[in-house]
Protein backbone atom coordinates (compact mmCIF):
# COMPACT_ATOMS: atom_id res chain seq x y z
CA UNK A 1 0.00 0.00 0.00
CA UNK A 2 1.24 3.32 -1.01
CA UNK A 3 0.36 6.76 -0.03
CA UNK A 4 -1.22 8.72 -2.81
CA UNK A 5 -0.03 11.90 -1.14
CA UNK A 6 3.70 10.92 -1.89
CA UNK A 7 2.85 10.79 -6.15
CA UNK A 8 3.38 13.47 -7.64
CA UNK A 9 0.93 12.98 -10.81
CA UNK A 10 -1.64 12.43 -7.50
CA UNK A 11 -1.14 16.32 -6.63
CA UNK A 12 -1.21 17.36 -10.10
CA UNK A 13 -4.23 15.71 -10.43
CA UNK A 14 -5.90 17.53 -6.99
CA UNK A 15 -4.71 20.98 -8.50
CA UNK A 16 -6.64 19.98 -11.72
CA UNK A 17 -9.96 19.13 -9.72
CA UNK A 18 -9.67 22.36 -7.75
CA UNK A 19 -8.90 24.35 -11.07
CA UNK A 20 -12.21 22.56 -12.72
CA UNK A 21 -14.09 23.40 -9.37
CA UNK A 22 -12.74 27.34 -10.05
CA UNK A 23 -13.25 27.46 -13.99
CA UNK A 24 -16.94 26.26 -13.99
CA UNK A 25 -18.22 28.31 -10.99
CA UNK A 26 -19.26 30.79 -13.61
CA UNK A 27 -20.92 28.38 -15.57
CA UNK A 28 -24.62 28.68 -16.49
CA UNK A 29 -26.76 27.77 -13.62
CA UNK A 30 -28.81 25.78 -15.92
CA UNK A 31 -25.41 23.75 -16.90
CA UNK A 32 -25.13 22.81 -13.10
CA UNK A 33 -26.80 19.83 -13.90
CA UNK A 34 -24.70 19.53 -16.91
CA UNK A 35 -21.54 20.16 -18.22
CA UNK A 36 -21.03 21.74 -14.82
CA UNK A 37 -21.75 18.28 -12.72
CA UNK A 38 -19.83 16.20 -15.90
CA UNK A 39 -16.64 18.40 -15.79
CA UNK A 40 -16.13 18.55 -11.98
CA UNK A 41 -16.97 14.54 -11.47
CA UNK A 42 -14.35 13.96 -14.60
CA UNK A 43 -11.65 15.73 -12.62
CA UNK A 44 -12.32 14.43 -9.10
CA UNK A 45 -12.33 10.81 -10.77
CA UNK A 46 -8.60 11.41 -11.78
CA UNK A 47 -7.50 12.17 -8.16
CA UNK A 48 -10.06 9.56 -6.64
CA UNK A 49 -8.51 6.82 -8.94
CA UNK A 50 -5.18 7.34 -8.16
CA UNK A 51 -6.12 7.37 -4.69
CA UNK A 52 -7.89 4.02 -4.73
CA UNK A 53 -5.15 2.10 -6.54
CA UNK A 54 -2.69 3.51 -4.06
CA UNK A 55 -4.99 1.57 -1.23
CA UNK A 56 -5.33 -1.68 -3.05
CA UNK A 57 -3.31 -4.67 -2.65
CA UNK A 58 -0.14 -4.10 -5.46
CA UNK A 59 0.95 -2.88 -8.11
CA UNK A 60 -1.91 -4.85 -10.61
CA UNK A 61 -4.11 -3.05 -8.69
CA UNK A 62 -2.80 -0.04 -8.80
CA UNK A 63 -1.63 -0.33 -12.75
CA UNK A 64 -5.84 -0.77 -13.46
CA UNK A 65 -6.99 2.30 -11.43
CA UNK A 66 -4.18 4.65 -12.91
CA UNK A 67 -5.84 3.33 -16.41
CA UNK A 68 -9.54 4.21 -14.92
CA UNK A 69 -7.42 7.74 -14.21
CA UNK A 70 -6.01 8.16 -17.89
CA UNK A 71 -10.11 7.56 -19.12
CA UNK A 72 -11.04 10.04 -16.63
CA UNK A 73 -8.59 12.48 -17.81
CA UNK A 74 -9.71 12.05 -21.66
CA UNK A 75 -13.04 12.53 -20.53
CA UNK A 76 -12.21 15.99 -18.93
CA UNK A 77 -10.31 16.40 -22.18
CA UNK A 78 -13.21 16.40 -24.44
CA UNK A 79 -15.98 17.87 -21.59
CA UNK A 80 -13.41 21.11 -22.03
CA UNK A 81 -13.01 20.97 -25.27
CA UNK A 82 -17.41 20.89 -25.42
CA UNK A 83 -17.44 23.85 -23.05
CA UNK A 84 -14.57 26.32 -24.88
CA UNK A 85 -16.98 25.73 -28.21
CA UNK A 86 -20.00 26.20 -26.05
CA UNK A 87 -18.30 30.02 -24.73
CA UNK A 88 -18.50 28.08 -21.15
CA UNK A 89 -14.32 28.45 -21.07
CA UNK A 90 -12.60 31.58 -22.38
CA UNK A 91 -9.03 30.73 -24.64
CA UNK A 92 -6.62 31.63 -22.18
CA UNK A 93 -9.09 29.56 -19.32
CA UNK A 94 -9.43 26.47 -22.11
CA UNK A 95 -5.80 26.82 -22.77
CA UNK A 96 -4.54 26.64 -18.93
CA UNK A 97 -6.95 23.08 -18.01
CA UNK A 98 -6.25 21.71 -21.67
CA UNK A 99 -2.51 21.67 -20.29
CA UNK A 100 -2.82 20.89 -17.44
CA UNK A 101 -5.05 17.78 -17.90
CA UNK A 102 -2.32 16.83 -20.80
CA UNK A 103 0.47 16.82 -17.70
CA UNK A 104 -1.59 14.75 -15.88
CA UNK A 105 -2.33 12.30 -18.87
CA UNK A 106 1.36 12.55 -19.58
CA UNK A 107 2.32 11.38 -16.06
CA UNK A 108 -0.14 8.74 -15.74
CA UNK A 109 0.94 6.90 -19.14
CA UNK A 110 4.96 7.15 -17.64
CA UNK A 111 3.83 5.42 -14.53
CA UNK A 112 1.57 3.24 -16.08
CA UNK A 113 4.37 2.04 -18.57
CA UNK A 114 6.86 2.21 -15.40
CA UNK A 115 4.34 -0.27 -13.37
CA UNK A 116 3.87 -2.86 -16.53
CA UNK A 117 7.47 -2.96 -16.97
CA UNK A 118 8.08 -3.80 -13.39
CA UNK A 119 5.67 -6.81 -13.53
CA UNK A 120 6.89 -7.77 -16.70
CA UNK A 121 10.09 -8.56 -14.82
CA UNK A 122 9.16 -10.57 -12.52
Amino acid sequence: MKDFRDLKVWEKAHNLALLVYKHTHPFPKQELFGITRQMRRAAVSIATNIAEGCGRGGNAELARFLSIAMGSASELEYLLLIAANLGFLNRIDHKELDLATTEVKRMLASLIAKINAEQRKV
